[in-house]
């Protein structure tokens, strides 16, 4: 029987249309490292909007049904934006594996952004395995965190 402590939750994946060819690739990529996903969508390449699939994301992360997301749009500047509004949500938008790897072990990101048309496959498919290899900290780190959650 399975510790439920040690239980890992699946990894979140949602996207605009921008970002859909990404997310496809990165959902792959996540089930090759054995990992689970939990994709929220967008499911094609029709035209949505990142603020509700950032949102349907923030939601899932913040529930505790995901320890950690991923959310792509064209640029990842929308997506961005849109997460970090929720209390809770510290979304990185990474362009390179520093600061992917910056981005865990300094800000303990919990959501991980990048820009499917601005990012070649093999960068983001970088970005991505950095960003789930490394752990917070803490430390230092940690009193800057609890101070960002303070900001409200």
């Amino acid at each position: 029987m399975d510790d439920p402590q040690t239980k890992v939750l699946p990894i979140a994946l949602a996207s605009d249309h921008g970002g859909f060819r990404l997310k496809s690739l990165i959902s792959a990529e996540v089930k090759r490292l054995g990992l689970e996903v939990f994709d929220l969508g967008v499911f094609d390449e029709l035209s949505a909007d990142y603020p509700d699939q950032a949102k349907l994301l923030a939601e899932r992360v913040l529930s505790g049904n995901s320890e950690k997301g991923v959310l792509v749009c064209g640029t990842g500047i929308g997506m961005s934006i849109a997460a970090n509004r929720f209390k809770g949500i510290r979304a990185a938008l990474c362009h390179d594996e520093y600061t992917a790897r910056m981005s865990r072990l300094h800000n303990n990101a919990n959501v991980l952004v990048l820009g499917g048309r601005v990012l070649g496959d093999a960068a983001a498919l970088g970005i991505l395995n950095v960003w789930l290899s490394e752990d917070f900290e803490g430390g230092r780190h940690l009193t800057r965190i609890n101070k960002l959650e303070a900001l409200g």
